[in-house]
C-alpha cells in the first residue's frame, strides 16, 4: 500500500460532505453499513487467514509431505492399507495440534479484547464507549490526555492539545495541535498541526475529531510492515527455539545414520525411507509449540481469574522470572483515595487565598488532569464565574507545574496562576504574600522558613503542591513558559493520602517469593518514608532525582542494589532506573498507570498497568491489572512461576525421551535385520504419546518451586537430556535383548514388544520427571494421570484388537507383560535415582 497522502490540505467541511457524517457524527446504521465496506479498524493485526486454510498449511511441514508422498508410492506398490493409516494418524495428529493451539489463541484473543482501549465516540448524537476496530471513517470521537488515537483524524475542535508523536516522526517532544484548515498539500506528520494520528497519544488538552482514515489505510498501517509491535524474543522465546533446533539436528543426523544404515543392509529401500521418514517425525518436537501455547493459554486463564490480564503471552515466563518490582506509591502502598485537608501560606498558617487560587487552576486546567485536582475542586464548591480563561501552559513531567492565565472583569490586571511540585514552584518565586495581601520578598530566610514547612508536611505523611501567582498587564493575552518566573508564592493546598493495610503484607509475601521491591514516584522523600514507617516496610538508600541527574551511569550501576526508594523522578529518570536495574542481570517488573509511565512500562521485562490507566500505559503493557494491589502481582507472579515449570517439565521429558530414541534407534539399525517398529507404528506410537502429554498444562507443581523466581535455562534442558537419555536407551537395550533371547521373538513380536514397552516407559517418566524431589510426595494432576495411565492401557490392548492388526501389531505372551512390569517398575526407579543425583551435582546453580 502507497504512503497516505495529507489529510491536512483539505477544507473540514470538505471532508464532512466527502464522508457524508456532521460533527455529531454517524448514526449506529450508517457505521454498521461502513464498517462492512472498511472492515475492522485494526491496522497493526496480521490479516488473519480462515481456519480451514490455517489448517492446511499444517501440513506444508516437509517432514510430513515426504512421508505422505513415500507411503503414496508404497500404496502404488500395493500396500494401499498402509498409505490409508499414514493419512489417519497425520491427519489426527495435526487436528490434535491445530486444535488444541487454536482454542487456546482464542482465549487468549478474548481476554486481550477485553483490555483493550476504548475510544469515546459519537453515535446517534449520544457519546458512547467503543472498542478501536469499530471505527469507521465519518466518525467522530471525543480525545482527552491519556488516550490514544484511534485512527488517523482531522480536528473538529481542540483545547491546550498536545500530541505525542514519537512513533511517526521520531520526536520525543509532544507536538501542540490546533483545530482549523491549512492551505495546500502537506505531507509530514509534524507539519499536519490541524491533525492526529493512529497510535500516537494526547499528552495534554482535550479535542474532537472526524475519522478521516482507518486501519490499513492510516499512516501507520501504511507502515505496517516497518511498525509491526513485535518485541525482540525474550529469554524463554530463545530457549524454546534452540531446543527444537538442536532436536531437529541430532534427529537429522540419527534419520541419515538410520537410513544409511538400512540401505548397506540391502533393506527394502522404500520401507527404509518411510522409516526414516516416520522416524524423523516422531522424534521432531512437533507438539512443543502447542505445548508452550495450550501451557501459557492456560496460565493466561488462571492470571485472569486472579484479575491479571495477559496482553502477551511470553509475559506470563518474564513474569514468573521477575526479582525485582519497581512501582509508584500512589495507589500501591497507598489507598489512592486522596482528599485536601488543608490550604497553608508559606508560613504553615491557614489561608483562604491558597485555596482560592488552587480552585482557580484546578476549575480552568485543561491538561493532563490527576487525582490531586479532583481533591481540591471537591473540597469546596467556590463561585468562579466572574473568570474566564486565556490560556493555559499545560502541564509536564520535566517542569513537574501547570498554568493557567484568566481575567475578570473586576480588575484591569489579568492573573497567571501556577500550581506544580513545591520545590519546584519555589524556585522560580522572587517574592511572598504576607496575610494582609501585602508582598515582600522571598529572601533566604522566608525561603527557608517555606522549605521547613514543607518538609514538616511531608514527615507527616502529608503531600503537597506550591500555588504562586503573578500579575500581566491586559496586553498579556497568551501564556508560556517564560512566564513563568518572578513569580509571588501563596502557599501549599495539602492531601492526605492514607496507607494501604494489606500493602505491609503483599510487599512480605512477594520479598518470601524473592521479588525485591523498588519505589519509583514524583512524591518528596519525606511523604515517601513516612508512608513506609506506617507500613513497617524496611528500607535502605534512597535517591532523589536531582542527585540521580548527578550519577554517572557506572555511578548509578553501583548503586542502585543499595537503593530501594528513589524519590522526586521524572519520567526518563524511571526509564533510566529500569534500564541499570536489567545492566545488573535483574528480570524488572514496572507497575504504572499514567501517561508518564508508557516509557518505564515498555522499557522492563514485564510492563504492567491497570484497567483504570490511562490508555498509552495500557497499550504499552504486557500485564493488565483488574484492580492496582500487590497481592494480585503476587499471586500472578506464582501463576507464572506454575506456567514455566510445566513448560519445562515438558521439555525435560521429551528431550530425555527423544535422546534416548535415538541411542536406541541407532543401536537397532546395526544389528537387526528388520526394521524395529513399522513406519505406521512410529506414527502411532507418536500420535499416543502426543496425547499423553496433553495433560502437562494442567499439572501441579512443587511449593519448592514456586519460592524463587523461574528463569528459563537452556542448559539445564541440556545436561538433563544428556544424562537422564542414556537410562532410557538402555531399558530398550534391556527389551532388545529379552525379546530376541528369551522370547525368540520374530519381527512382528520384536515390534510390538518394543512399541509397548517405548509407549509405556515414556508416558509414565512424566510422573518422576514432573517433580525434583521424591515423585510419591506430590499427585499429579488427575487429568495428567488419566491420560497417561490411559495411552499406556491402549497400547497395552491394541495388539489383542482388530485395530492393532492394521498397524502390524501381534499377541505377545503374558510372560512378557511380566517382564514389562519389571521393566518399567525399574526404569523409574532408576530415573528416580539418577534426577536427584542430577539435581544434586549436575544441575547448574
Amino acid at each position: 500500500m502507497g504512503r497516505p497522502t495529507s489529510l491536512a490540505g483539505v477544507p473540514l467541511d470538505r471532508w464532512l460532505r466527502d464522508l457524508e457524517t456532521s460533527r455529531e457524527g454517524l448514526t449506529e446504521a450508517q457505521a454498521q453499513a461502513r464498517l462492512k465496506r472498511y472492515g475492522p479498524n485494526d491496522a497493526l493485526a496480521r490479516k488473519g487467514q480462515p481456519l480451514a486454510v490455517q489448517f492446511l498449511l499444517r501440513f506444508l511441514n516437509p517432514l510430513v509431505l515426504i512421508l505422505l508422498f513415500a507411503s503414496a508410492l508404497s500404496a502404488v506398490a500395493g500396500d494401499t492399507a498402509s498409505f490409508l493409516i499414514v493419512v489417519v494418524i497425520v491427519t489426527l495428529s495435526v487436528s490434535l495440534d491445530f486444535v488444541q493451539e487454536v482454542h487456546a489463541q482464542n482465549a487468549i484473543d478474548a481476554l486481550r479484547r477485553s483490555v483493550a482501549p476504548m475510544a469515546l465516540v459519537l453515535r446517534d448524537g449520544r457519546a458512547r464507549e467503543l472498542h478501536f476496530e469499530e471505527l469507521v471513517p465519518g466518525d467522530v470521537v471525543k480525545l482527552a490526555a491519556g488516550d490514544i488515537v484511534p485512527a488517523d483524524c482531522r480536528l473538529i475542535k481542540s483545547r491546550d492539545l498536545f500530541v505525542n508523536q514519537a512513533l511517526l516522526t521520531g520526536e520525543p517532544y509532544p507536538a501542540e495541535k490546533h483545530a482549523g484548515d491549512l492551505a495546500g498539500e502537506i505531507a509530514e506528520p509534524d507539519e499536519e498541526t490541524n491533525c492526529v494520528f493512529m497510535g500516537t497519544s494526547v499528552v495534554s488538552g482535550t479535542a474532537s475529531a472526524l475519522v478521516c482514515r482507518t486501519g490499513w489505510a492510516t499512516r501507520i498501517g501504511a507502515l505496517a510492515s516497518e511498525l509491526v509491535h513485535r518485541r525482540p524474543p525474550d529469554a524463554f522465546e530463545i530457549g524454546v527455539r534452540k531446543f527444537g533446533f538442536l532436536i531437529l539436528r541430532l534427529t537429522f543426523f540419527l534419520v541419515l545414520f538410520v537410513l544409511v544404515t538400512n540401505v548397506l543392509f540391502h533393506r527394502p529401500l522404500l520401507e527404509s525411507i518411510m522409516f526414516s521418514i516416520a522416524l524423523a517425525v516422531g522424534l521432531t518436537p512437533e507438539l512443543l509449540p502447542m505445548v508452550v501455547t495450550v501451557t501459557l493459554a492456560r496460565g493466561a486463564l488462571r492470571l485472569a481469574n486472579l484479575g491479571v490480564i495477559a496482553k502477551r503471552l511470553p509475559a506470563i515466563h518474564d513474569l514468573g522470572a521477575m526479582d525485582t518490582l519497581c512501582t509508584d506509591k500512589t495507589g500501591t502502598l497507598t489507598e489512592a483515595k486522596i482528599r485536601l485537608v488543608s490550604h497553608v501560606d508559606a508560613e504553615g498558617a491557614d489561608s483562604p487565598e491558597v485555596l482560592r487560587l488552587a480552585y482557580l487552576n484546578s476549575a480552568f486546567e485543561t491538561g493532563l488532569r490527576s487525582p490531586l485536582d479532583d481533591a481540591v475542586l471537591a473540597y469546596a464548591k467556590l463561585d468562579i464565574g466572574a473568570w474566564s480563561k486565556l490560556d493555559e501552559v499545560p502541564f509536564d513531567f520535566e517542569r513537574r507545574r501547570v498554568s493557567v492565565l484568566l481575567e475578570t472583569k473586576e480588575a484591569p490586571e489579568r492573573l497567571l496562576i501556577v500550581k506544580g511540585a513545591p520545590e519546584d514552584v519555589l524556585k522560580h518565586s522572587t517574592h511572598r504574600e504576607l496575610v494582609s495581601g501585602e508582598l515582600a520578598p522571598l529572601d533566604e530566610r522566608a525561603r527557608q522558613r517555606a522549605e521547613d514547612v514543607f518538609v514538616k508536611l511531608g514527615e507527616e505523611g502529608y503531600r503537597a503542591l506550591g500555588i504562586a501567582f503573578r500579575k500581566v498587564g491586559p496586553e498579556h493575552c497568551t501564556a508560556t513558559v517564560s512566564d513563568e518566573d518572578d513569580l509571588i508564592f501563596a502557599g501549599f493546598v495539602v492531601f492526605l493520602d492514607p496507607p494501604k493495610e494489606s500493602a505491609s503484607k503483599a510487599i512480605a509475601q512477594l520479598a518470601a517469593s524473592g521479588v525485591a521491591i523498588k519505589i519509583l514516584t514524583g512524591d518528596s522523600e519525606q511523604v515517601t518514608r513516612h508512608v513506609c514507617r506506617e507500613l513497617d516496610l524496611p528500607t535502605k538508600g534512597l535517591l532523589t532525582g536531582e542527585e540521580l541527574r548527578q550519577l554517572s551511569d557506572e555511578a548509578l550501576l553501583a548503586r542502585i542494589p543499595d537503593v530501594d526508594l528513589f524519590c522526586r523522578v521524572t519520567p526518563l529518570q524511571k526509564q533510566r532506573i529500569l534500564m541499570t536495574l536489567k545492566r545488573r542481570g535483574a528480570v524488572v517488573g514496572f507497575l504504572g498507570d499514567g501517561v508518564n509511565d508508557a516509557s518505564a512500562i515498555h522499557a522492563a521485562d514485564v510492563g504492567i498497568s491497570v484497567d483504570s490507566g490511562a490508555d498509552v500505559a495500557k497499550a504499552a503493557a504486557d500485564l493488565v491489572l483488574m484492580q492496582r494491589d500487590l497481592t494480585v502481582i503476587n499471586e500472578g507472579v506464582i501463576e507464572g512461576r506454575r506456567t514455566v515449570e510445566n513448560v519445562t517439565k515438558y521439555i525435560l521429558m521429551g528431550s530425555s525421551s527423544n535422546f534416548g530414541n535415538m541411542f536406541s534407534m541407532a543401536g537397532a539399525a546395526l544389528f537387526l535385520l528388520f526394521l524395529p517398529m513399522l513406519p505406521v507404528q512410529v506414527l502411532l506410537n507418536n500420535l499416543l504419546y502426543d496425547i499423553s502429554e496433553m495433560g502437562v498444562p494442567f499439572d501441579r507443581v512443587d511449593a519448592s518451586a514456586l519460592s524463587h523466581p523461574a528463569q528459563w535455562s537452556t542448559v539445564l534442558i541440556e545436561r538433563f537430556m544428556l544424562v537422564l537419555g542414556p537410562v532410557s536407551s538402555l531399558f530398550d537395550f534391556l527389551t532388545f535383548f529379552v525379546l530376541l533371547q528369551l522370547f525368540a521373538a520374530d519381527a512382528a513380536q520384536f515390534q510390538t514388544g518394543w512399541f509397548v514397552e517405548s509407549l509405556a516407559t515414556q508416558a509414565l517418566v512424566v510422573f518422576v520427571i514432573r517433580t525434583r524431589g521424591p515423585f510419591w510426595r506430590t499427585s499429579p494432576h488427575p487429568v495428567l494421570t488419566t491420560l497417561s495411565i490411559g495411552v499406556v492401557a491402549a497400547g497395552i490392548i491394541l495388539p489383542w484388537t482388530p485395530v492393532g492388526a492394521w498397524f502390524g501389531l501381534v499377541r505377545l505372551p503374558f510372560s512378557f507383560y511380566l517382564f514389562l512390569a519389571a521393566a518399567v517398575a525399574g526404569y523409574l526407579a532408576l530415573v528416580e535415582v539418577v534426577k536427584r543425583l542430577f539435581y544434586r551435582y549436575v544441575a547448574p546453580r
